[in-house]
């Protein structure tokens, strides 16, 4: 993903008091709710409770996860799948880069 994302970083949105509805979710993602349901059962996203849609929360760190998939499968006309191993190489990689920046601090 470029540096000029739209996607915000998870931390900013993921203050451990986050829980977004399937509804808010699919806002956040300009999708809808049907996609983000289908991404949840294919295993690409996950919720942060269980049960019927209605009781469905999401994290911060998931809507980032959910706009970068969306954003790689508009762009690019990715395969869900795809777009998602690409969200997860990306989400190594800035882990990787926050490792880095602590053990330099040091």
């Amino acid at each position: 993903m470029s540096a000029h994302s739209p996607t915000p970083p998870a931390e900013l949105l993921d203050d451990g008091s986050a829980a977004l509805t399937l509804d808010a979710l699919a806002r956040a993602c300009r999708m809808d709710a049907d996609w983000v349901a289908a991404r949840l059962q294919e295993g690409l996203l996950q919720a942060g409770t269980e049960g019927d849609r209605s009781a469905w929360r999401f994290s911060g760190a998931t809507v980032v996860r959910a706009r970068r998939i969306a954003h790689l499968e508009l762009t690019f006309d990715a395969d869900p799948h795809l777009a998602a191993l690409t969200a997860d190489l990306i989400e190594e990689v800035t882990a990787l880069r926050q490792q880095l920046r602590h053990l330099k601090g040091r």
